[in-house]
């Protein structure tokens, strides 16, 4: 097989997200949404995963290898030596996952603008004099 094409060993058999995106809400109540690393870990995941040492007694089986949290990157599929062409398709990729979601947290705004916009209008339409 060559460096061009990609076989089912050469990644894995469940894949993770590299990326999330998260709505959250300001304290202006508007939403806004994230794109948050999938690898990051929060405070409560930093430092060790056992409390104690534990000793060995005799012979025992040898682990079954855990998968990997942090999420492969698709990249290593093609080798280690990538074309540079693909690492900036990837990164141009990313690049735009931001900004859809900043763009999508600027529509909301805009749609809320809008609505705040309508309701002071109709407002204003009912305390004119005269107004039908």
């Amino acid at each position: 097989m060559d460096a061009k094409s990609v076989g089912p060993l050469q990644y894995a058999s469940r894949m993770e997200p590299q990326v999330c995106v998260c709505a959250s809400e300001t304290q202006n109540g508007f939403q806004t949404l994230r794109v948050v690393r999938a690898d990051a870990q929060t405070p409560e995941e930093v430092g060790p995963r056992e409390s104690a040492l534990r000793r060995r007694k005799g012979p025992t089986k040898t682990p079954e290898p855990e998968p990997s949290a942090a999420p492969q990157d698709p990249l290593n599929w093609f080798g280690i030596l990538v074309p540079h062409s693909l690492r900036q398709t990837q990164a141009s990729f990313r690049d735009g996952l931001q900004l859809a979601a900043d763009i999508a947290s600027l529509q909301t705004r805009i749609n809320w603008g809008r609505s705040q916009l309508r309701g002071i209008q109709e407002k204003l339409k009912q305390l004119e004099p005269g107004a039908a």
